[in-house]
């Protein structure tokens, strides 16, 4: 075949999707990744004073779901759960009490297997209005969460330790306000 012969053969032409094809794509693959995301790593919303001077209200978070899928809470661990009472909120806490230990509100000082525990991050000492001495021994699989607030927190003094299966996730990530964005650590 000659190759002036060949250049009379017309072209295969590129089979391009229609713009409607490719933005309906579009949005259902970000829709996908966006449902996948939040199912993985959900964001949630600070409401109220009770993790001050930690977190303020109108915080905004990212949650991991995934840090106690080989591994469970530890003391200090900021999480996200689901609360006991009715209102059946999710509420954000830190660590204080891990299974199978004593738990002990003792002259507004907690008190971890009758050690007292050093907490740098509380907002302020407990009045005692708000942190009557009482006890609590926590079972397997049980925590005990507190507000950095403890004058203005609701939480296991009030409804008692949470169990895993309650606990949606660990907060790792600020991002709102900007100022304030950044890694949690414990």
């Amino acid at each position: 075949m000659s190759a002036s012969h060949s250049s009379e053969l017309p072209r295969p032409r590129l089979k391009t999707p229609n713009m409607l094809m490719e933005i309906i794509s579009t949005l259902i693959f970000i829709i996908a990744v966006t449902v996948l995301f939040d199912l993985a790593i959900p964001r949630s919303l600070v409401d109220g004073h009770s993790m001050e001077p930690t977190f303020h209200g109108e915080d905004r978070l990212v949650v991991s779901r995934v840090h106690y899928l080989l591994g469970e809470p530890q003391r200090g661990d900021i999480l996200v759960f689901n609360s006991l009472e009715a209102d059946r909120v999710m509420l954000i806490k830190r660590v204080i009490g891990l299974p199978g230990e004593t738990v002990e509100m003792r002259g507004q000082a907690i008190y971890i297997n009758g050690e007292a525990l050093d907490e740098s991050y509380i907002k302020e000492p407990c009045r005692i209005n708000r942190c009557s001495d009482d006890t609590w021994e926590l079972a397997a699989g049980e925590y005990f969460m507190m507000g950095d607030n403890r004058n203005n927190s609701r939480d296991s003094r009030r409804f008692g330790p949470v169990p895993l299966n309650k606990i949606v996730g660990q907060v790792v990530f600020r991002y709102w306000p900007l100022a304030s964005a950044g890694t949690i650590g414990n």
